[in-house]
């Protein structure tokens, strides 16, 4: 019998929503608030507003966003399984620094593909100090995330890239060191695989209308092609030219069955370590995959300072 896997346990959302607590910090909230079944506070999670508004109550309740708002028709993620990605990296990081987490803007966190929402960055630093760089291909994607930044007065440095082939090259500079990389990858091959995954998730949810790419998410955000497996062993390939700038490199992997390719490419990168770190929301399982060119007995010294 399977059995219900939790979040992780620094994960503030790991009981759920508080919904009273949520509205009295944004009470725009409560017009999209109802009753489930079992008489428990809910949203519609088929309306892209009451989901855009749950968001903007989660990150001003529990990481001090005071505005967050994100164009139209771009993607809007759910904010506890974003939060669990940030907590697992940093135990990654502790595993590297004597079991202690290191915090602090010393810590410098590249995310790849941070797009319009600026989710992980926004998490991450209220949680754990640390200094991030968002890239993302997309202008307008950079652009909304910029106005966020400015709106919190928040440091985070945003680069576009310029070339969509390139993930690391013309985003880390010469002397950037980074302790840590995240990604959340394009999960399909093609927009029809889209379109046709998009259709399943409403028909799920019991909605007639399938005619939504998605409650936000441009091309960039939901496919590339060859999909996430093509995608992440682009960023392993790549990533061997910059192996001496960054710790670790991370991406999610959404794919169970795709971990067996990627292992035999990190194999052939010839990284010192890899690792694959479960993560489950409910029923609901995902992990990322870690990497490191970094031999082990230098781990905690790069942590600590030395290449930063």
């Amino acid at each position: 019998m399977a059995t219900e896997t939790k979040l992780h346990p620094r994960n503030q959302h790991k009981d759920g929503y508080d919904f009273v607590r949520l509205v009295a910090q944004l009470p725009e909230l409560e017009a999209f608030t109802t009753l489930n079944p079992a008489g428990r506070t809910t949203i519609n999670f088929q309306d892209d507003r009451a989901v855009r508004t749950l968001n903007r109550a989660l990150l001003k309740t529990y990481y001090g966003i005071d505005y967050w708002d994100i164009p139209d028709n771009y993607l809007c993620p759910p904010i506890p399984g974003r939060a669990d990605y940030i907590h697992y990296l940093a135990d990654l990081l502790a595993s590297s620094n004597n079991q202690e987490i290191p915090r602090g803007r010393d810590i410098k966190a590249l995310d790849i593909g941070t797009g319009a929402n600026l989710v992980y960055p926004l998490i991450g630093q209220s949680e754990y100090g640390w200094h991030f760089t968002g890239v993302d291909i997309d202008p307008v994607a950079i652009k909304s995330a910029r106005h966020i930044c400015e709106a919190n007065k928040l440091k985070i440095t945003l680069r576009q890239q310029k070339i969509p082939k390139n993930i690391f090259k013309g985003v880390i500079e010469p002397g950037d060191a980074f302790h840590v990389t995240l990604c959340n990858p394009p999960f399909h091959s093609s927009i029809e695989q889209a379109r046709k995954g998009t259709e399943r998730k409403w028909r799920n949810l019991g909605k007639d209308d399938t005619s939504k790419l998605n409650f936000g998410g441009q091309n960039a955000e939901l496919w590339c092609p060859g999909g996430e497996i093509k995608f992440i062993a682009s960023m392993i390939e790549q990533s061997v030219a910059f192996a001496d700038q960054c710790l670790w490199f991370s991406s999610l992997v959404s794919k169970k069955d795709n971990l067996q390719t990627l292992y035999r490419i990190l194999g052939k990168a010839k990284v010192k370590e890899y690792k694959v770190v479960e993560m489950a929301q409910g029923q609901k399982t995902s992990r990322f995959i870690a990497w490191t060119f970094i031999k082990e007995s230098q781990r905690s010294i790069y942590v600590n300072g030395i290449n930063r």
